[in-house]
């Protein structure tokens, strides 16, 4: 078998064998196949794309090239949840709590920021104390005891999707959607996962722009699941905007544990309660989504995962303090106001500038290597539809240095306002089974 022959199968759009696309990722990762081939295969199925059955087989052998997690040790349903990426997204902090609590075990692998995207692990390392580096005994442990750990990926996670992630980026084939998917559940098969909720954004802050992509995107990531065996669904959710009103690590901490208490941000506990439910659906705890949203809701109307929280942080080295006394967490030594210019109504806020703007105070990364300022970050005080004054405050910047000037013009950029009220958005825009 030769790369040059399944270039020019791939080139002239003939589907490529399960045999083949093996022999691709594994003499790949292995370093038998130099990355000038490897970007031309790349780009190929970037123009002409791949069927179900071929994008299947690329996610299996993706996985296949290191190391596959072994969750058989815990008791139960391993129910795995991914978002593709966004502004303000602390879902995964409130909803693995939730499931947990009823139940079934979470056993998370989560990444890190990168951009104007948070990452889950980012976001509890700014807990005084809490280890995202578990040992798999520990980590399988952990779960069996509290239904709940989240760890760092193994090194050894899909190494194949690692080498193929840097090459598209630098070959302008990163938006093709086999390539989208089949790196997104490549992980989440290695990983263990039985059941799958996966979280599609749209719009100014998320990958996807549009709900027509969204749902390709989805679909493809439900069939592969399918034809692996998993039970996936797929949600197709609003990043318009940021979710929530908190951008910033220990902010959103903050904000996820006034979620969890019942008093949280309504559109971000509204995401969470469905993220959940078909969690616990998938789970087998329920046998309907209106059952499991109705008992989800009330777990967290009343409160009643703050326990979980507490004994999650608590195994992982974390100060669980923190869920009671909130101020234990990194602060930042300054918080100023940035005042609208105009009067009228928030038309707009393009959530990736508002990404950027937190990272440009330290809360996310440009580069891998870059240091994280856990204390720093933005509150939104206005959001699509709320009434605003001249001089009125829509965003708090809360930083550790005094000269923000480039954040506030990029946070003035990113708010639209105008006079008229703009419709309700829309939260969840589809569901793919």
């Amino acid at each position: 078998m030769r790369m040059v022959d399944l270039i020019h199968k791939k080139r002239v759009g003939e589907a490529l064998t399960e045999q083949e696309i093996t022999f691709i990722i594994t003499d790949y990762t292995a370093g038998q196949i130099p990355d000038y081939q490897m970007s031309a295969f790349l780009m190929a199925t970037f123009l002409n794309g791949m069927t179900d059955e071929e994008t299947s087989f690329l996610t299996l052998a993706m996985a296949g090239s290191g190391e596959m997690i072994d969750l058989s040790a815990i008791a139960g349903v391993k129910v795995d949840k991914h978002s593709t990426g966004g502004v303000g997204d602390k879902v995964s902090l409130i909803v693995g709590p939730v499931v947990a609590s009823l139940g079934i075990p979470v056993a998370k692998m989560s990444g890190r920021g990168l951009g104007h995207t948070g990452g889950t692990l980012d976001k509890l390392e700014s807990i005084p104390g809490f280890q995202i580096e578990l040992s798999k005994e520990a980590f399988i442990e952990a779960v069996n005891t509290n239904k709940i750990a989240i760890v760092g990926q193994s090194g050894n996670l899909a190494p194949a999707d690692k080498k193929i992630y840097a090459l598209r980026d630098v070959t302008a084939t990163v938006d093709s959607i086999p390539l989208i998917a089949s790196s997104i559940m490549s992980k989440k098969i290695a990983s263990g996962a039985e059941a799958i909720v996966l979280d599609v954004k749209i719009g100014s802050g998320a990958f996807m722009k549009t709900v027509e992509d969204a749902r390709v995107l989805a679909r493809t990531m439900v069939d592969i699941g399918t034809r692996l065996n998993r039970k996936t669904i797929a949600m197709i959710t609003d990043m318009d905007q940021p979710l929530g009103r908190e951008i910033g690590n220990a902010n959103e901490i903050r904000e996820s544990i006034d979620v969890l208490r019942g008093t949280g941000d309504a559109e971000l506990t509204e995401v969470a309660i469905s993220v959940a439910a078909y969690m616990t659906v998938l789970g087998k705890v329920f046998t309907s989504f209106e059952e499991a949203q109705e008992a989800v809701r009330d777990i967290i109307t009343q409160g009643k995962a703050l326990d979980t929280f507490k004994r999650f942080i608590a195994s992982q080295g974390g100060d669980a303090r923190v869920v009671d006394q909130p101020e234990l967490l990194p602060t930042a030594a300054y918080h100023m106001e940035v005042k609208a210019q105009q009067a009228g109504f928030i038309n707009e806020i393009q959530a990736e500038n508002i990404g950027i703007a937190a990272m440009l105070l330290g809360a996310g990364r440009a580069k891998k290597e870059d240091l994280i300022d856990y204390g720093v970050g933005l509150t939104l005080n206005k959001k699509i539809g709320d009434a605003v004054q001249v001089g009125e405050s829509i965003c708090t910047i809360h930083a550790n240095r005094l000269d923000v000037t480039e954040v506030e013009a990029m946070i003035l950029d990113a708010y639209q306002i105008t006079s008229t009220q703009p419709a309700q958005k829309q939260l969840i825009y589809d569901v793919i089974e």
